[in-house]
This record gives structure tokens, sequence and C-alpha cells, in this order.
């Protein structure tokens, strides 16, 4: 089972990919909004924002998210480290209810470049 450094670790691999992503895929992570990641296993929740291409400010707390972030992530910390790692499809996780994704459909259509 994954821990809550290695999930932030993952975190912050997650935004160094975005960052060096160029085309369709970086016009998606150049949203600007409060984004959540809640790992189940651990009870531990994720918040950062989602800014300039990167995810920044984040912040980990016990327990479910305090605030509704316009991105909503959900998902076991060993899925988080699996897709970082490239061996989880987001869209097989998604489908089969291993990971769930939250936000506007506006956003959602964004997203989905980066998925």
């Amino acid at each position: 089972m994954a821990n809550a450094e290695e999930c932030r670790e993952a975190l912050e691999q997650l935004s160094r990919n975005m960052a060096k992503a160029t085309g369709d895929v970086r016009k998606a992570a150049a949203l600007d909004r409060s984004l959540s990641c809640r790992i189940t296993d651990l009870d531990l929740t994720f918040t950062g924002q989602l800014r300039d291409g990167r995810i920044q400010d984040v912040s980990a707390a016990p327990g479910p998210p305090t605030e509704k972030a316009a991105i909503r992530l959900t998902m076991a910390g060993d899925d988080l480290l699996a897709l970082v790692g490239g061996e989880l499809n987001f869209a097989s996780a998604w489908a089969s209810g291993r990971i769930k994704l939250e936000a506007g459909l506006r956003d959602l259509l964004r997203l989905r470049t980066l998925l």
C-alpha cells in the first residue's frame, strides 16, 4: 500500500509532467482551478491549485476534503502511483470505478486531453 509521502511525490511528478507538456495537453493543463485528490485507503486528501500548467500550493489533511474543489479526484494510493507511473490507464480505471473524477462539464471536456 502506498504511503502519504509516495502519494505526495506522485502528485509532484504529475505536476512536473504537466509543466513539460505541449500542444493540446498544455492547453488543457492551463486551467486555473482548485483541485483535490482524495486517497481513500489512507483517509487523506491532498488539495492544491491547478495554475499555469502545474499543481501548486499542495497540502494534505486527514479525512475528506473540507471544501468542494472545482476538480475532484478520488482513488486509492496505489492507483495514483500506477496512474502517474504510466502503469494504469485513466479511462479504463475511471470506467471500472477505481478512479472517480468530478468537475464541471466544461472542465471535463478540457481535461479529457490530459487523461
